[in-house]
């Protein structure tokens, strides 16, 4: 049975170690009940890890993603998610607009969560609407989806690696910035003219933030065909939580997802179906499928000798 065909579950961040959240992390998961995961994984062995580093720009939840519904990437932050959002034909190039909030600090800016701001489809149009002009000077077109996510359609994303919204969420931008004059020169206007924009009064006055930037995300452009398979499925149940550094949130969030979507892909592999689970970190992933078990295998299930903290760890 090939892969993507699979039931298979990607949970990112199931391990947020980095030099600023490592503590709360292990806190956060210390105490985790978490029994259908472990019930699932000594059903499971393990079968691909992917390695990678915390720097890259597309994380590595982008990556198994993108390998499990057979989209080609050759190139670190050259993923063509936005292409095949839109549906584009071969060759055309897009990408993923973030209408969103940096706070600005004494030394750097960071990227806010655009899930927190409560951008309304109206204030989004309208900021659409006021920045297109600006766009359209770089041979680019904005085209409207969710408050939070405009399409873009231009030939200075065919080869324009991006990081991913999910590298730099809560973090200083400086480092995950593009390489193109003309994304920056486009940022520094949009500074200028969000401003004074009178969206951003009405939400000043409600003590909403404002939106002062955007993040361009998905680069690139489709090569072949790509089937996107609904048995595929990444949930972004901790996302929220450890863009936050909510750790009770956090703990909560896991125990939601172990009671709904773990319990799904136990219930199925009890019932004797092959499933696939990827559990993602900063840097690496691993994949674990469904052990067929007879009274005479001898294949061990992956939580023989490690606590799933401990294998989360190793992630």
């Amino acid at each position: 049975m090939p892969v993507a065909t699979l039931p298979h579950l990607i949970v990112p961040f199931a391990q947020c170690q980095d030099q600023n959240i490592g503590e709360g992390w292990l806190q956060a998961t210390s105490a985790l009940a978490i029994k259908n995961l472990e019930n699932l994984l000594r059903g499971m062995r393990r079968v691909e890890t992917d390695t990678g580093r915390a720097d890259s720009l597309s994380p590595p939840h982008d990556r198994v993603l993108a390998k499990a519904v057979g989209l080609t990437v050759n190139v670190d932050g050259l993923a063509p998610w936005a292409a095949l959002e839109a549906k584009a034909p071969l060759g055309q190039s897009w990408a993923f607009i973030t209408p969103c909030h940096w706070a600005m600090g004494r030394e750097h800016a960071t990227l806010t969560d655009p899930a927190t701001l409560g951008l309304t489809e109206d204030q989004s149009r309208t900021l659409l609407a006021a920045m297109q002009p600006y766009f359209a000077t770089e041979g680019i077109t904005l085209h409207y989806q969710l408050p939070t996510r405009w399409l873009a359609e231009g030939k200075v994303f065919a080869s324009l690696p991006t990081a991913s919204l999910d590298r730099v969420l809560g973090r200083n931008v400086d480092r995950w910035l593009p390489a193109s004059k003309a994304i920056k020169l486009l940022q520094n206007e949009m500074q200028m003219l969000l401003y004074t924009h009178p969206i951003n009064d009405d939400r000043a006055a409600i003590g909403q933030r404002s939106v002062n930037s955007f993040w361009v995300s998905g680069t690139g452009a489709l090569d072949e065909a790509v089937t996107i398979y609904p048995q595929v499925n990444l949930n972004r149940g901790l996302a929220q939580a450890a863009f936050a550094n909510d750790w009770q949130a956090y703990a909560q969030a896991w125990a939601h997802l172990d009671a709904t979507e773990i319990a799904r892909l136990l219930t199925l592999q009890r019932s004797g179906e092959t499933v696939r689970l990827t559990l993602c970190g900063e840097s690496n992933s691993v994949s674990f499928e469904s052990v067929r078990r007879n009274i005479f295998s001898r294949m061990k299930g992956a939580l023989t000798q490690l606590s799933v903290v401990n294998l989360l760890k190793q992630l």
